[in-house]
């Protein structure tokens, strides 16, 4: 649906990104504020913004593996801990670069996740849940127990800070822009896939798998063309922590990681990319101010138990989740939809 007055006279113009004028220039503009941030806030504020953006690609792979092909995944963290360990041997043992390293992290990780969609031909739903279920116990398992000498077990892995030149990355600003910029690159590349032929697969797959089959997709081949973009997103996401927080261990993400980032996905709309970017910003924040409250209860009732103030914490993120499903199950994304819809037909939203 385009504003009042605005035709597509070509298919290009139609499946393009940005249609209109207000589009172009609100993008440009959110573009410019955005890479400008790190003169108005403070390195905390930035470290905060780098995580979120580390969590927004996770959740754009998810997205496009769940959202849009329909196959559920409970283990996305677990891939994105593969991503962080292949960045880091990559530039630790073979002296990598940074730039070079941080794409061959993300086909290493699509080629792991290649590997656990391949149970998606005989399985659907829960067990299929199941199968992606066990990465998260599998891989951790395999880093902290086989070839200790590479992955360091348990001590762990510190890696080495990215170089641009002769610029070392080794500030939150610097590693805004990175992370930043990636999560731009990323994004448009994911809007730009399930608008076209691929992602009209994912979603015919989605709906019914049987009628996509009678229509001559090749439902395998998409299923593990899901699971392979959405292990690449996840192992650009770890190549970004890694590199960003300088020291991994088998265990940064958990089980409860992979639980965030569907509930990310959750609140932000299933099947939308927007939905992957609002879903997170909007759970990060509310995390971080559930924080604040349960360090000020704390702090305020001294006589409450140490472990209550985590304990409402989790409480109310899981109210939250329950909430969404229950009274917007569409996600903030249907709220943004329904803003567009009256903006567009405007002044005949009657």
């Amino acid at each position: 649906m385009q504003p009042c007055g605005t035709f597509n006279v070509d298919y290009a113009r139609d499946m393009a990104i940005l249609r209109t004028r207000t589009q172009w220039v609100l993008t440009i503009g959110g573009l410019v504020l955005l890479f400008t941030l790190p003169l108005y806030l403070s390195d905390h504020l930035l470290g905060m913004i780098n995580m979120l953006g580390i969590m927004i690609v996770a959740v754009l792979g998810l997205m496009i593996l769940t959202g849009y092909a329909g196959q559920i995944n409970l283990g996305q963290a677990a891939f994105v801990t593969v991503g962080a360990y292949a960045s880091a041997l990559m530039t630790t043992r073979l002296g990598m670069p940074f730039w070079i390293a941080m794409p061959l992290a993300g086909l290493s990780t699509g080629l792991v996740g290649f590997i656990f969609g391949l149970p998606s031909l005989r399985v659907k739903g829960f067990y299929l849940a199941m199968t992606t279920l066990a990465a998260q116990f599998i891989i951790p398992t395999l880093i902290a127990h086989v070839r200790t000498d590479i992955t360091g077990g348990g001590r762990g892995l510190t890696v080495p800070t990215p170089h641009l030149g002769d610029i070392v990355l080794n500030s939150q600003t610097a590693m805004f822009f990175v992370i930043v910029t990636v999560v731009v690159l990323l994004t448009f590349i994911a809007k730009s896939l399930v608008r076209g032929p691929i992602g009209r697969a994912f979603v015919a797959i989605r709906d019914n798998d049987l009628a996509a089959e009678a229509m001559g997709i090749n439902v395998f081949r998409y299923k593990l063309l899901a699971f392979f973009v959405c292990s690449f997103y996840a192992g650009i996401a770890g190549s970004l922590y890694a590199h960003w927080m300088r020291f991994i261990n088998y265990d940064i993400l958990t089980i409860m990681d992979s639980i965030w980032y569907l509930g990310m996905m959750i609140i932000g709309g299933m099947g939308s990319i927007t939905g992957a970017i609002v879903g997170p910003i909007f759970v990060y924040a509310l995390d971080q101010g559930l924080t604040w409250g349960a360090n000020q209860m704390g702090g305020t009732f001294a006589t409450l138990p140490a472990t209550l103030p985590a304990a409402i914490h989790v409480m109310v993120f899981g109210i939250v989740i329950l909430l969404f499903l229950a009274f917007e199950p569409r996600g903030l994304n249907h709220r943004w939809e329904v803003f567009k819809a009256a903006y567009r037909l405007t002044p005949f939203s009657y």
